[in-house]
């Protein structure tokens, strides 16, 4: 395997602070130098990105005086994909006096994470998780309540306490209108810039500092150059590398990918999350899949017939012939195990020939034990226009007949490098929310993608974010500065080689044709011979891709065909570092399964001693070998062990 990578030098936190854990976060921000408030409104930020991360930094910096940028591909920030985060946001509140606390979120986030995250970043974010809630419910976000008046909360996977506050099935939508509503505030107030239907294509690093981006105006195509003090990178995951995944059409890659190809190392590109409630793929004619919330598993139970090759309809096959495995095989957590877990074991029974649906590729989430004991009203009342959405799509009634679900590709653990502080390798360069890769290990729990994503918008990088600029304001970049100038060539002659190519083949053939080999090969599990045919075909197709991908339309106008091949050409690239760091790490562990590291029992086996470091990745060209440089992680607070949810 030698020659597909080369080994570098290690890399470390080295802003991470020691001590007690319980107080590291107070310490670094106290420790964090100030920027005078005078100052601020002399320094620019740029931040690429307006959903619950990018949207709230954004909203947060301008408050406190900084000249901000904001860019989003949307047409308006409320449309980020943000909003399709349903099931809930996690807190360690204890309201329910069921024994949560922050060292509780923080053990079950290290072990949901398979042990394959930092302490430090883990334990401040269930830290910060207590502001967050309190932050949105002053800005007016309909968390549900119970009926004396108190935030109401429900169970998500991988907890055994009842965390996840939730504003009906549309937590996501509810918060991102509370982040929206302090941005649109900051836009009114002038220290905020919006430029909706701009899609960062480039950075600009001028003298070994992020000083700004080049963008497309998604309506006019017109090729621009932004520049600024500091670049905030907030631009989601990369799943629709798969093709199909829970994640709208529009989410890609490029921005972070265009950072790494700048020097921004890449981390654990290979932790892909696989999300156990999706309605079943139905035909070639799809697009994308559509995710049932997870906190479905809250009231829903799952279950497949016990024998292989039973096509009945489920309300003919009587209880004692229904098999529901997940209580089955982990009764501690039964429905709510994580998703990884949960999302195996649904591969494994319809593996076995007891799926179901067309294909057999399904399991049953069964509602009538909750109607029974519940009401139909109070299922209504919490998971009402999530049924009303399975019906629409499916056109059957969930109140009546159980939902089909089916694992699907959702979330992305790995990212962007970054330090406590939430820098990238590049100085000047943050990155936060899903674009980085600092919390989740190899495996997101339900509900904290939320969490996350405002605590890094909202309290992490307006605290670490003044360290790097009190030595702002920095030479002021003139915009025909060759670097500027290259940059945006590069950007120019890149778009005009796709549309210059004129070949016979669509760009969503070669999205379609890249997404079913990264399912089959990189997806739900992997092997050494799978991952090593992928490394083989993805630079072949990606020769094609430049050889017959046809870009109808020309650069100078609305062009999405356009757009869409510049996403597609670097997920091609993406793709083959996914499967060689997958390739690299021979244990499984979280979302990476390798299928020649397991337990008796068909549980990921960990590595431990060889493996228990993040894999941060430099790009040397594409088609050369990338080099690898390992994290060390220590464990002081959590001893690593073999997971269990039985």
């Amino acid at each position: 395997m030698s020659q597909l990578y080369a080994e570098g030098t290690p890399i470390a936190d080295e802003r991470a602070p020691d001590g007690p854990i319980e107080t590291r976060w107070d310490r670094r921000r106290f420790a964090a130098r100030l920027v005078n408030p005078a100052n601020k409104r002399r320094l620019t930020v740029i931040v690429v990105g307006t959903g619950l991360a990018g949207g709230s930094a954004a909203a947060t910096l301008g408050e406190l005086g900084y000249r901000v940028e904001s860019f989003c591909y949307q047409d308006s920030p409320r449309r980020a994909h943000s909003i399709a985060a349903q099931g809930g946001i996690n807190a360690a509140k204890n309201y329910r006096n069921d024994g949560d606390s922050v060292h509780r979120l923080f053990y079950d986030t290290v072990k949901g994470g398979d042990f394959r995250s930092r302490e430090s970043n883990v334990h401040r974010l269930a830290q910060i998780s207590t502001e967050i809630i309190d932050q949105c419910v002053a800005q007016g976000v309909p968390f549900a309540r119970e009926y004396g008046g108190l935030l109401d909360t429900r169970s998500f996977g991988g907890a055994q306490v009842s965390r996840t506050f939730y504003a009906r099935g549309q937590t996501g939508q509810q918060l991102l209108l509370g982040a929206y509503q302090a941005l649109a505030r900051q836009i009114s107030a002038g220290t905020v810039r919006m430029h909706p239907r701009t899609e960062m294509l480039d950075l600009i690093v001028v003298d070994g500092r992020a000083r700004g981006v080049v963008v497309r105006d998604l309506v006019t195509g017109e090729v621009t150059s932004h520049l600024a003090d500091a670049v905030v990178l907030a631009t989601g995951g990369y799943g629709n590398a798969f093709y199909l995944s829970t994640n709208a059409k529009g989410c890609n890659t490029s921005a972070i990918w265009r950072a790494h190809r700048r020097g921004a190392l890449f981390a654990n590109p290979c932790y892909t999350q696989i999300h156990p409630t999706c309605i079943p793929v139905s035909g070639e004619h799809q697009s994308k899949l559509t995710l049932m919330s997870e906190s479905l598993r809250n009231d829903g139970r799952v279950w497949v017939p016990v024998l292989a090759g039973d096509d009945r309809p489920a309300g003919e096959i009587p209880d004692a012939e229904r098999d529901y495995y997940l209580e089955r095989m982990y009764p501690s957590f039964g429905n709510l195990v994580p998703r990884d877990i949960a999302s195996r074991a649904a591969k494994h029974v319809c593996d076995e020939g007891r799926g179901v649906g067309p294909g057999g590729l399904g399991v049953y989430l069964d509602f009538a034990d909750a109607i029974a004991r519940l009401g139909r009203p109070a299922v209504e009342a919490k998971y009402g226009n999530l049924f009303e959405m399975y019906q629409r799509i499916t056109g059957e009634d969930p109140y009546a007949v159980p939902m089909r679900i089916y694992p699907a590709v959702h979330y992305t653990m790995g990212g962007l490098w970054v330090d406590y502080d939430l820098r990238s390798t590049i100085p000047g360069l943050f990155v936060i929310g899903e674009a980085n890769f600092s919390d989740h290990g190899a495996n997101r729990l339900g509900a904290s993608a939320l969490m996350q994503g405002l605590a890094d918008g909202y309290f992490l990088l307006p605290n670490t974010i003044g360290d790097y600029l009190v030595d702002g304001p920095f030479d002021a970049v003139d915009p025909a500065h060759q670097a500027v100038a290259d940059v945006e060539s590069e950007v120019r002659g890149r778009i005009k080689a796709l549309l210059m190519v004129d070949g016979d083949r669509t760009v969503d053939s070669f999205h379609r044709e890249l997404g079913q080999l990264m399912w089959e090969h990189c997806g739900m599990e992997r092997t050494d011979a799978g991952l090593r045919k992928a490394l083989a075909q993805i630079p072949a197709l990606r020769e094609e891709f430049w050889r017959r991908v046809k870009v109808p339309g020309e650069g100078a106008e609305l062009n999405q065909s356009l757009e869409k091949a510049g996403r597609v050409a670097d997920f091609l690239e993406l793709a083959e570092l996914m499967c060689l760091d997958a390739l690299h790490r021979t244990e499984s562990c979280g979302g990476h399964f390798r299928a020649e590291s397991q337990t008796p029992d068909g549980e990921a086996r960990r590595d431990d001693e060889n493996f228990s470091y993040v894999a941060a990745w430099e790009h040397t060209g594409v088609g050369t070998p990338p080099v690898l440089h390992q994290e060390h992680l220590r464990f002081e607070h959590v001893t690593p062990s073999q997971r269990s949810y039985k």
